[in-house]
């Protein structure tokens, strides 16, 4: 254990290490979502690079399950919105409401104000309320009538989407998916994890034993630990080169933004941190390319036509961009 992967807890003033946290953190999620490991560990990455996670999939595969056992896993204030096409904006960020015995405007918080933001089958909503998200995924603040409004930290949104074959969806802006730190697919249960899931919720909800393992002054201090990682600048070049890299794909009419390579080096480092490394490995950023890049991009029109993926592409970019060795 290193001191870059240590930090001080802001309540008891202790050293708390990240490997050891995250993986209390990882096993209790793991008690409902089971056999979903790597799934687990993107949401504890995404959590520790202070990021938000999108999870998209077919309906019934466990989705929200992820987002609230995270969020009971975490002792802090969780909120959860859920997304319907009637959803107003105001009902997300807050609205000022006249009080007539003072007359003066007073601020009502709206479901935003929390550590965990779970925002269920966000893209039922119409675009105008998911862009109510936009301010606060990547300022985090609110702004109602000419006044801004800070968040507490952490604050993570963890939001579920259906694909867009399925009816009454709307695909989410280019902003919107761009201020997601990763997208995460949950698949299908392998037959042992489904039996075992038939058995264990015949009677009874395992979310309602879940307990907290940790809590928000804890998260804080893994989030500061995490961002002390030492980063060389052969990675950080990888880092650039890869973002670059979509950006000349033909096969690309949207490419990767300079704040998809910030978080992605931010995932990388919390990538190190939850294997106990006081530093970042090029394997760090090959493992999160996928994740990280895929959702960002737009496809060209031949590249639509033969059916590729963003997922595809991204993985053959792997390929064609040069490693650096060592640290």
């Amino acid at each position: 254990m290193t001191e870059a992967t240590r930090a001080a807890d802001g309540t008891t003033g202790a050293s708390v290490d990240v490997a050891t946290e995250g993986a209390r953190i990882a096993a209790s999620i793991a008690h409902v979502v089971q056999g979903k490991d790597d799934v687990i560990r993107l949401a504890l990455v995404v959590l520790l690079a202070e990021g938000h996670l999108l999870i998209e999939d077919v309906p019934g595969v466990g989705k929200t399950t992820l987002a609230k056992a995270l969020a009971a896993s975490v002792d802090a204030s969780v909120r959860r919105i859920q997304f319907t096409p009637d959803l107003l904006p105001s009902d997300v960020t807050g609205v000022a409401v006249y009080d007539q015995e003072t007359r003066e405007f007073e601020f009502k918080p709206g479901a935003v104000f929390a550590n965990i933001v779970v925002s269920d089958e966000i893209n039922r909503a119409s675009p105008k309320t998911q862009s109510a998200l936009l301010e606060c995924m990547e300022e985090r603040q609110v702004t109602v009538d000419g006044v801004s409004y800070e968040l507490a930290r952490p604050f993570m949104v963890m939001a579920t989407q259906n694909p867009l074959e399925m009816e009454g969806t709307y695909p989410l802006p280019e902003a919107q998916r761009d201020r997601f730190t990763a997208r995460v697919s949950m698949g299908y249960p392998d037959p042992a994890a489904e039996l075992a899931m038939l058995d264990d919720r015949a009677t009874t909800d395992p979310l309602a034993g879940l307990r907290p393992v940790a809590d928000a002054a804890l998260v804080r201090a893994l989030v500061a630990a995490t961002s002390r990682l030492h980063v060389s600048e052969a990675v950080r070049r990888y880092v650039v080169a890869l973002v670059e890299g979509t950006r000349r794909s033909p096969e690309l009419r949207l490419g990767a933004s300079p704040r998809a390579g910030l978080q992605l080096l931010r995932a990388a480092r919390a990538s190190a941190a939850l294997q106990g490394r006081d530093h970042v490995l090029p394997d760090d950023v090959q493992e999160l390319a996928v994740p990280v890049l895929s959702h960002r991009l737009l496809l060209g029109g031949d590249a639509a036509v033969g059916r590729r993926t963003t997922e595809q592409v991204v993985t053959q970019l792997l390929g064609s961009v040069p490693v650096p060795r060592g640290r």
